[in-house]
Protein backbone atom coordinates (compact mmCIF):
# COMPACT_ATOMS: atom_id res chain seq x y z
CA UNK A 1 0.00 0.00 0.00
CA UNK A 2 1.35 3.41 -0.94
CA UNK A 3 2.19 5.86 1.82
CA UNK A 4 1.92 9.61 1.22
CA UNK A 5 5.00 11.38 2.48
CA UNK A 6 6.76 14.75 2.64
CA UNK A 7 10.33 15.66 3.48
CA UNK A 8 12.70 18.39 4.52
CA UNK A 9 15.88 18.88 2.49
CA UNK A 10 19.04 20.79 3.25
CA UNK A 11 22.80 20.61 3.68
CA UNK A 12 23.35 19.93 6.55
CA UNK A 13 20.02 18.48 7.70
CA UNK A 14 20.61 16.57 10.95
CA UNK A 15 19.79 19.67 13.02
CA UNK A 16 16.29 20.06 11.54
CA UNK A 17 13.36 19.87 13.96
CA UNK A 18 10.87 19.50 11.10
CA UNK A 19 10.63 15.67 11.24
CA UNK A 20 9.81 15.85 14.95
CA UNK A 21 7.15 18.52 14.40
CA UNK A 22 5.42 16.91 11.42
CA UNK A 23 5.76 13.43 12.92
CA UNK A 24 4.09 14.67 16.12
CA UNK A 25 1.11 15.99 14.15
CA UNK A 26 0.85 12.90 11.94
CA UNK A 27 0.72 10.70 15.04
CA UNK A 28 -1.90 12.83 16.81
CA UNK A 29 -4.12 12.87 13.72
CA UNK A 30 -3.61 9.18 13.06
CA UNK A 31 -2.66 9.86 9.45
CA UNK A 32 -1.34 7.15 7.19
CA UNK A 33 1.56 9.36 6.16
CA UNK A 34 5.24 9.97 6.81
CA UNK A 35 7.71 12.84 7.00
CA UNK A 36 11.48 12.54 6.93
CA UNK A 37 14.72 14.47 6.53
CA UNK A 38 16.90 14.02 3.45
CA UNK A 39 20.43 15.31 3.05
CA UNK A 40 20.60 16.99 -0.37
CA UNK A 41 23.70 18.84 -1.52
CA UNK A 42 23.58 21.68 -4.02
CA UNK A 43 24.85 19.35 -6.73
CA UNK A 44 22.08 16.84 -6.00
CA UNK A 45 19.20 19.32 -5.91
CA UNK A 46 18.01 19.02 -9.54
CA UNK A 47 18.17 15.22 -9.49
CA UNK A 48 16.30 15.10 -6.17
CA UNK A 49 13.37 17.09 -7.59
CA UNK A 50 13.36 15.11 -10.84
CA UNK A 51 13.18 11.85 -8.88
CA UNK A 52 10.40 13.08 -6.61
CA UNK A 53 8.34 14.27 -9.57
CA UNK A 54 8.16 10.64 -10.66
CA UNK A 55 6.92 9.43 -7.25
CA UNK A 56 3.13 9.86 -6.90
CA UNK A 57 3.31 9.36 -3.12
CA UNK A 58 5.55 12.40 -2.64
CA UNK A 59 3.50 15.41 -1.50
CA UNK A 60 6.31 17.95 -1.32
CA UNK A 61 9.13 19.12 0.87
CA UNK A 62 10.30 21.83 3.16
CA UNK A 63 13.50 23.54 2.06
CA UNK A 64 16.19 24.75 4.40
CA UNK A 65 19.62 26.25 3.87
CA UNK A 66 21.32 26.54 1.46
CA UNK A 67 18.60 25.76 -1.08
CA UNK A 68 15.87 28.36 -0.48
CA UNK A 69 16.89 30.42 -3.49
CA UNK A 70 18.53 27.73 -5.61
CA UNK A 71 15.29 25.73 -5.95
CA UNK A 72 13.44 28.62 -7.57
CA UNK A 73 14.67 27.97 -11.12
CA UNK A 74 13.79 24.26 -10.79
CA UNK A 75 10.10 24.84 -10.03
CA UNK A 76 7.13 25.24 -12.35
CA UNK A 77 5.50 28.11 -10.51
CA UNK A 78 5.96 30.40 -7.51
CA UNK A 79 3.32 31.71 -5.15
CA UNK A 80 3.35 35.54 -5.43
CA UNK A 81 4.64 36.02 -1.87
CA UNK A 82 7.51 33.58 -2.43
CA UNK A 83 8.35 35.35 -5.69
CA UNK A 84 8.42 38.71 -3.93
CA UNK A 85 10.55 37.44 -1.04
CA UNK A 86 12.86 35.62 -3.43
CA UNK A 87 13.03 32.50 -1.26
CA UNK A 88 11.12 29.21 -1.10
CA UNK A 89 10.88 27.10 2.04
CA UNK A 90 8.01 24.84 0.95
CA UNK A 91 7.52 22.95 -2.31
CA UNK A 92 4.14 21.37 -2.98
CA UNK A 93 3.03 19.04 -5.75
CA UNK A 94 -0.10 20.52 -7.31
CA UNK A 95 -1.25 18.28 -10.14
CA UNK A 96 1.71 17.94 -12.46
CA UNK A 97 3.39 21.09 -11.18
CA UNK A 98 5.88 21.77 -8.40
CA UNK A 99 4.89 25.05 -6.75
CA UNK A 100 7.09 27.08 -4.42
CA UNK A 101 5.75 28.80 -1.31
CA UNK A 102 7.22 30.79 1.55
CA UNK A 103 5.54 29.98 4.87
CA UNK A 104 8.21 31.78 6.93
CA UNK A 105 6.33 35.08 6.60
CA UNK A 106 3.03 33.69 7.89
CA UNK A 107 4.77 31.65 10.56
CA UNK A 108 6.61 34.70 11.84
CA UNK A 109 3.40 36.75 12.12
CA UNK A 110 1.34 34.03 13.83
CA UNK A 111 2.19 34.85 17.49
CA UNK A 112 1.54 38.53 16.77
CA UNK A 113 -2.03 37.87 15.62
CA UNK A 114 -3.68 39.67 18.54
CA UNK A 115 -1.46 42.75 18.33
CA UNK A 116 -1.93 42.98 14.56
CA UNK A 117 -5.70 42.80 14.96
CA UNK A 118 -5.60 46.06 16.97
CA UNK A 119 -5.39 49.58 15.57
CA UNK A 120 -2.21 51.55 16.26
CA UNK A 121 -1.08 55.12 15.79
CA UNK A 122 2.29 53.84 14.58
CA UNK A 123 4.09 50.53 14.10
CA UNK A 124 7.88 50.21 14.10
CA UNK A 125 10.17 47.19 13.95
CA UNK A 126 13.92 47.01 14.39
CA UNK A 127 15.01 43.95 12.40
CA UNK A 128 18.56 42.65 12.83
CA UNK A 129 19.93 40.75 9.84
CA UNK A 130 19.57 40.52 6.07
CA UNK A 131 19.54 36.76 5.42
CA UNK A 132 16.79 34.62 3.93
CA UNK A 133 14.64 34.62 7.06
CA UNK A 134 15.00 38.40 7.36
CA UNK A 135 13.68 38.79 3.80
CA UNK A 136 10.46 37.00 4.76
CA UNK A 137 10.18 38.99 7.99
CA UNK A 138 10.72 42.36 6.27
CA UNK A 139 8.10 41.58 3.62
CA UNK A 140 5.60 40.39 6.23
CA UNK A 141 6.04 43.40 8.52
CA UNK A 142 5.94 45.91 5.67
CA UNK A 143 2.61 44.43 4.58
CA UNK A 144 1.32 44.95 8.13
CA UNK A 145 2.12 48.66 8.06
CA UNK A 146 5.37 48.72 10.00
CA UNK A 147 8.08 51.30 9.52
CA UNK A 148 11.29 49.28 9.50
CA UNK A 149 14.81 49.87 10.76
CA UNK A 150 16.91 47.15 9.16
CA UNK A 151 20.33 46.61 10.73
CA UNK A 152 23.25 44.83 9.07
CA UNK A 153 27.01 44.73 9.13
CA UNK A 154 26.73 46.25 5.64
CA UNK A 155 24.06 48.99 5.71
CA UNK A 156 24.20 49.22 1.91
CA UNK A 157 22.96 45.63 1.71
CA UNK A 158 20.15 46.47 4.11
CA UNK A 159 19.20 49.51 2.04
CA UNK A 160 19.13 47.46 -1.16
CA UNK A 161 16.94 44.84 0.50
CA UNK A 162 14.44 47.44 1.69
CA UNK A 163 14.34 49.06 -1.73
CA UNK A 164 13.69 45.68 -3.33
CA UNK A 165 11.07 44.30 -0.93
CA UNK A 166 9.19 47.42 0.12
CA UNK A 167 10.18 50.32 -2.17
CA UNK A 168 7.27 52.59 -1.22
CA UNK A 169 7.91 52.60 2.52
CA UNK A 170 9.89 55.17 4.47
CA UNK A 171 12.26 52.65 6.00
CA UNK A 172 15.78 52.99 7.36
CA UNK A 173 19.02 51.00 7.00
CA UNK A 174 21.60 51.15 9.78
CA UNK A 175 24.84 49.51 10.83
CA UNK A 176 24.33 46.60 13.22
CA UNK A 177 27.03 47.90 15.59
CA UNK A 178 24.85 50.96 16.27
CA UNK A 179 22.76 48.85 18.65
CA UNK A 180 25.67 47.39 20.61
CA UNK A 181 26.37 50.42 22.81
CA UNK A 182 23.98 52.07 25.28
CA UNK A 183 21.97 55.12 24.25
CA UNK A 184 20.18 57.82 26.20
CA UNK A 185 17.75 58.48 23.35
CA UNK A 186 14.54 59.98 24.81
CA UNK A 187 11.74 57.88 23.32
CA UNK A 188 8.50 59.71 22.69
CA UNK A 189 5.14 58.59 24.09
CA UNK A 190 4.54 55.04 22.79
CA UNK A 191 0.94 54.84 23.94
CA UNK A 192 -1.05 53.35 21.08
CA UNK A 193 2.10 52.24 19.24
CA UNK A 194 3.42 48.76 18.46
CA UNK A 195 7.18 48.22 18.61
CA UNK A 196 9.17 45.09 17.81
CA UNK A 197 12.84 44.15 18.02
CA UNK A 198 13.57 41.06 15.92
CA UNK A 199 16.76 39.04 15.87
CA UNK A 200 16.90 37.40 12.43
CA UNK A 201 20.62 36.60 12.74
CA UNK A 202 22.27 33.31 13.75
CA UNK A 203 24.05 35.24 16.52
CA UNK A 204 23.09 33.77 19.86
CA UNK A 205 22.62 30.30 18.38
CA UNK A 206 24.49 27.44 20.04
CA UNK A 207 28.08 27.57 18.81
CA UNK A 208 27.74 31.18 17.61
CA UNK A 209 28.86 34.35 19.42
CA UNK A 210 26.13 36.27 21.27
CA UNK A 211 24.24 39.13 19.69
CA UNK A 212 25.41 42.50 20.98
CA UNK A 213 22.19 44.48 21.48
CA UNK A 214 21.71 47.03 24.24
CA UNK A 215 18.06 47.23 25.27
CA UNK A 216 18.28 50.97 25.85
CA UNK A 217 17.63 51.12 22.06
CA UNK A 218 14.15 49.64 22.50
CA UNK A 219 11.23 51.82 23.54
CA UNK A 220 9.18 50.87 26.61
CA UNK A 221 6.67 48.14 25.81
CA UNK A 222 8.58 46.79 22.80
CA UNK A 223 8.26 43.07 22.03
CA UNK A 224 11.50 41.09 21.72
CA UNK A 225 11.33 38.32 19.09
CA UNK A 226 14.26 35.97 18.48
CA UNK A 227 13.95 33.42 15.65
CA UNK A 228 16.86 31.33 17.00
CA UNK A 229 15.62 27.89 18.13
CA UNK A 230 18.75 26.41 19.74
CA UNK A 231 18.78 27.44 22.47
CA UNK A 232 15.19 28.59 22.75
CA UNK A 233 15.85 30.88 25.71
CA UNK A 234 18.62 33.01 24.18
CA UNK A 235 20.65 35.65 25.97
CA UNK A 236 18.90 38.21 23.75
CA UNK A 237 15.52 37.16 25.21
CA UNK A 238 16.81 36.78 28.77
CA UNK A 239 18.14 40.34 28.82
CA UNK A 240 14.94 41.62 27.20
CA UNK A 241 12.90 39.92 29.90
CA UNK A 242 15.06 41.50 32.59
CA UNK A 243 14.38 44.85 30.93
CA UNK A 244 10.65 44.03 31.27
CA UNK A 245 9.92 43.45 27.61
CA UNK A 246 7.54 40.75 26.42
CA UNK A 247 9.46 37.99 24.61
CA UNK A 248 8.72 35.59 21.75
CA UNK A 249 11.08 32.70 21.05
CA UNK A 250 11.99 31.01 17.80
CA UNK A 251 9.68 28.02 18.28
CA UNK A 252 6.77 30.35 17.54
CA UNK A 253 7.93 30.96 13.97
CA UNK A 254 9.22 27.39 13.51
CA UNK A 255 5.92 25.77 14.51
CA UNK A 256 3.84 28.42 12.72
CA UNK A 257 5.59 27.99 9.38
CA UNK A 258 5.48 24.20 9.72
CA UNK A 259 1.73 24.29 10.32
CA UNK A 260 1.13 26.15 7.07
CA UNK A 261 3.27 23.65 5.17
CA UNK A 262 1.67 20.61 6.85
CA UNK A 263 -1.79 21.57 5.67
CA UNK A 264 -0.55 21.94 2.10
CA UNK A 265 1.20 18.57 2.21
CA UNK A 266 -1.50 16.47 3.86
CA UNK A 267 -4.75 18.40 3.38
CA UNK A 268 -5.51 18.64 7.11
CA UNK A 269 -4.81 21.32 9.67
CA UNK A 270 -2.38 20.19 12.37
CA UNK A 271 -3.77 19.75 15.92
CA UNK A 272 -2.56 23.02 17.42
CA UNK A 273 -4.27 22.36 20.75
CA UNK A 274 -1.23 20.22 21.53
CA UNK A 275 1.28 23.04 21.01
CA UNK A 276 2.40 23.05 24.64
CA UNK A 277 3.23 19.35 24.44
CA UNK A 278 5.02 19.88 21.13
CA UNK A 279 7.10 22.75 22.50
CA UNK A 280 8.10 20.64 25.51
CA UNK A 281 9.20 17.86 23.17
CA UNK A 282 11.32 20.25 21.09
CA UNK A 283 13.18 21.82 24.03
Amino acid sequence: MSLPYAEVIGDPITQSKSPAIHGFWIAHLGLNAAYRAVHVTMGQLADYLDNRRADPDWRGCNVTMPHKQAVITLLDRLDPLAARIGAVNTIVREGEQLVGYNTDAGGFLEPLHYELSQRHLFRMARVLGTGGAARAIVAALADEGFTLVLAARDPAKARAMLDELTPKGEHHAIELAHFADPTDFPFDDREGCLDLVVNALPLGMRGQPPLAFDWSHAPPGAIAYDIVTDPVDTVFLKVACTARHRTLDGLNMLIGQAALAFERFFGEAPPRRHDDELREMLT
